[in-house]
């Protein structure tokens, strides 16, 4: 009972984590990365007038900082996407692919076709692949203001349809060349509307807020603030789980030895009664429950670890519901992680269970009349 409850717990648990970990990572990789830095008036109003007009320069300063793993440069912004029959707002991103790869395997995203940006090529989101009707080698018109502010068209063809996880680039998003894109829009080449960056040092967010003062420096979770909510909820989630399954084990184990000291309680009473002290039935007793949960415990770890090594690997097929599972920016398939505080946790609370459970069973013990009970069995 012991070692199935506590493999299904952590079973559980590491696909929570595992859902909010692919998650998160995912959208700082194909999105703000750990820091983004903008200009002051972008995240109000999202036009290209409020670029970092000496992105390029910064970017070299910033890959210069200790702590910091990779920055890419890109260039957005938001008009009308169209083909023959179905139009739909959305945003335009450039970006340059080499540096996206070494910043966030842009290539993992890839669902459909061949990542090329060359030749007026584009990635799409898959929503909005799906919105437009369009496929791999389809065309379609987007439109925006440029910088100089006249209505220009481009036609681009689809070369890839990718799906990031997240929600926002995935339902609106077309990927184009920066370089391409800068010439469109007619913006410097130095420009961009975001900085990203990989670098989970807290000195390092606190470095470029102060160098940075004149840009907006934002951290991911102060970018995606859901984010947070969703980490907040699986730690509810993983802690109801965690409290009922131990409720379980301290049940199971409280009836098991409830139940062996009433099956000897005269042999208890006996011993009691020619001399021996209390304190070493106690011992007995706990000794008894302690063992009870490790080897519970240790049975539950290792069929625990077989299954989230399973599903890490593997992972958690849910094609079947894929379609709602996009559409809230998780996979299709479910990959858990592991964790050694899932095994200490569990330890500490399995013993502290075992403990517990003897208490009523010692305190029965303790006020045992040992003449009484004896005279009772005969």
């Amino acid at each position: 009972m012991i070692a199935v409850s506590m493999s299904m717990m952590l079973s559980i648990q590491g696909l929570y984590d595992g859902m909010a970990f692919n998650m998160l990572d995912k959208n700082k990789r194909s999105g703000s990365g750990d820091i983004s830095i903008y200009a002051k008036e972008y995240r109000i109003d999202k036009d290209i007038k409020h670029s970092v007009k000496n992105a390029q320069k910064i970017k070299e300063e910033i890959e210069q900082m200790p702590g910091v793993k990779a920055v890419v440069l890109r260039l957005k912004t938001e008009g009308l996407a169209a083909t023959a029959r179905k139009s739909s707002f959305a945003s335009i991103v450039g970006m340059d692919l080499k540096d996206e790869e070494a910043f966030g395997k842009f290539s993992e995203f890839l669902k459909e076709g061949k990542i090329d940006l060359k030749k007026r090529g584009a990635l799409i989101g898959i929503e909005l692949a799906k919105t437009l009707k369009v496929g791999v080698g389809s065309k379609l018109i987007f439109s925006t203001q440029d910088s100089t502010g006249e209505i220009n068209s481009i036609s681009v063809r689809i070369r890839a349809i990718v799906q990031t996880t997240n929600i926002s680039l995935d339902t609106n998003a077309i990927f184009v060349d920066i370089k391409y894109l800068h010439k469109f829009l007619a913006t410097a080449s130095g420009e961009a509307t975001q900085i990203a960056i990989m670098g989970d040092d807290e000195k390092l967010y606190e470095a470029l807020k102060i160098k940075y003062s004149d840009y907006d420096v934002k951290s991911f979770l102060e970018l995606q603030p859901m984010m947070k909510q969703m980490q907040d909820l699986m730690v509810i989630f993983n802690s109801i789980t965690f409290f009922i399954v131990m409720s379980v084990v301290f049940i199971g184990i409280f009836g098991v030895m409830y139940v062996s000291i009433l099956d000897r309680i005269r042999e208890f009473g006996i011993v009691l009664s020619i001399g021996m002290h209390y304190k070493y039935i106690r011992l007995q007793i706990i000794m008894e429950s302690v063992i009870v949960g490790l080897l519970g415990y240790l049975s539950g770890a290792v069929l625990g670890a077989v299954l989230l090594l399973y599903i890490q690997s593997n992972g958690l097929d849910l094609s079947s519901f894929s379609d709602a599972l996009e559409m809230w920016g998780y996979e299709s398939i479910i990959y858990g992680t592991i964790k050694v505080s899932y095994f200490t946790n569990t330890f500490i609370a399995i013993i502290t269970a075992s403990l517990l459970s003897v208490l009523i069973p010692l305190r029965k013990i303790k006020k045992l009349n040992p003449i009484e009970v004896i005279k009772a069995e005969k």
